[in-house]
C-alpha cells in the first residue's frame, strides 16, 4: 500500500499480538507508507494513565509510530498534549504486516526507552523475554529480537533516532 495511492485509507487499525493473541488494537491516522516503512499517528490508546516510573503515558499524549516490514522493531515518538516530546518507546516485534486496513505486529517482549533529552536509555522487559521461551521455540526469531534491541540501543546512545525516522 502506498500513501500516494488513490485507494489508500486515511486510517489504519494497529493490532498488537502477543503470544498468539491480540493484546490491543486501536485506530491510527496513516501518515505515510512507502512499501517498507509505515508511519501512523494515534492518541494514547490506554483507558487510564500508565506510569512506568521513567515516563507516564496519559490522555492527550500523541504517538507517532514507525513500523517496518523488514525490521524487527517499531519506534514510537511520544509527545504530551502540548506537543512537548517525552521520548521514544521502542517495541521489539516481528516485521509488520499490512493488509485490509490493518497493521499487525507481534510483540516479542523486549522494549527500549529513550528520554527526549537522551539522558535515559533503558532496556526493558528482558526478564519477560527470557521467560517467553522464544529462544527455545524459535531461536532465529530470538536472535533477531536481541539484535534489534542492540541496534536500537546503539542508535539511542549515539545521537538518537532522528536519522532513522527522517
Amino acid at each position: 500500500m502506498s500513501v500516494t495511492s488513490a485507494d489508500t485509507p486515511g486510517s489504519v487499525e494497529i493490532v498488537l499480538v502477543k503470544a498468539g493473541r491480540k493484546k490491543i488494537s486501536y485506530p491510527a491516522e496513516l501518515l505515510a507508507d512507502d512499501g517498507t516503512r509505515v508511519v501512523v499517528r494515534a492518541p494514547w490508546a490506554g483507558d487510564t494513565a500508565r506510569d512506568f516510573g521513567f515516563v507516564r503515558f496519559e490522555k492527550g499524549d500523541v504517538f507517532t509510530e514507525y513500523y517496518w516490514r523488514d525490521r524487527w522493531y517499531a519506534v514510537k515518538e511520544v509527545r504530551d498534549s502540548a506537543g512537548v516530546r517525552k521520548g521514544w518507546y521502542c517495541d521489539i516485534t516481528r516485521p509488520a504486516t499490512v493488509s485490509g486496513g490493518r497493521l499487525v505486529v507481534e510483540d516479542l517482549d523486549l522494549d527500549l526507552w529513550r528520554s527526549a533529552d537522551g539522558v535515559d536509555v533503558l532496556r526493558l522487559d528482558e526478564d519477560e523475554f527470557a521467560e517467553s521461551g522464544l529462544a527455545a521455540t524459535d531461536p532465529a526469531a530470538a536472535a533477531a529480537a536481541e539484535k534489534a534491541l542492540n541496534e536500537l540501543e546503539h542508535l539511542a546512545r549515539e545521537g538518537g533516532f532522528e536519522a532513522l525516522l527522517a
